[in-house]
């Protein structure tokens, strides 16, 4: 007698948040490479950044997906964004926020949406801070991806009449 075994589906979310124009053939070619299959994206404009578009993309795939989407989105100038990944069974979830200036910034998330800050990376804190609670702050911010999230602040809001998704936001 044979089990079936059905595979994890991981469920996430692509927002690009700001992006050229000339750049939004090759973020969807770079998504469908992803993906293995056709995507349709929806662009528009993004109030804060005159002459740049906005996105969102939902997904589902295979757990580790939404790693494998924030390589093929890194690396193009002018680009900001953000990929989910739920927690699915055995897999942790995750964000990435990537801005032109901060780079790549990668937190495990629970399944409520909150950081998730493993006992090794907390430690190094306590070691790296030396007891200074100023250097401690400023290290969790780090570990939290503060800066990114501050940046990201003013791009996440939609156009006019457009959904808006809020995101976890670290204070």
């Amino acid at each position: 007698m044979s089990a079936s075994r059905t595979r994890a589906v991981a469920r996430g979310v692509v927002f690009i948040h700001s992006t050229p124009v000339s750049l939004c053939p090759h973020i969807g070619w770079a998504l469908e490479s992803v993906l293995g299959q056709p995507v349709h994206l929806e662009w528009t404009k993004q109030p804060v950044a005159p002459g740049f578009v906005r996105t969102e993309f939902s997904w589902a795939a295979e757990p580790g997906t939404g790693a494998r989407l924030t390589t093929a989105l890194r690396g193009w100038d002018g680009v900001r964004y953000e990929v989910t990944e739920e927690p699915t069974p055995g897999c942790d979830g995750s964000r990435w926020a990537s801005t032109p200036d901060l780079g790549i910034h990668h937190t495990w998330t629970n399944a409520s949406g909150d950081a998730v800050v493993n006992e090794d990376r907390l430690r190094s804190v306590v070691i790296a801070s030396g007891g200074d609670p100023e250097k401690f702050r400023a290290e969790v911010a780090e570990l939290l991806g503060t800066a990114w999230d501050l940046e990201l602040e003013p791009f996440r809001y939609a156009g006019d009449g457009a959904t808006v998704r809020w995101l976890h936001r670290v204070s």
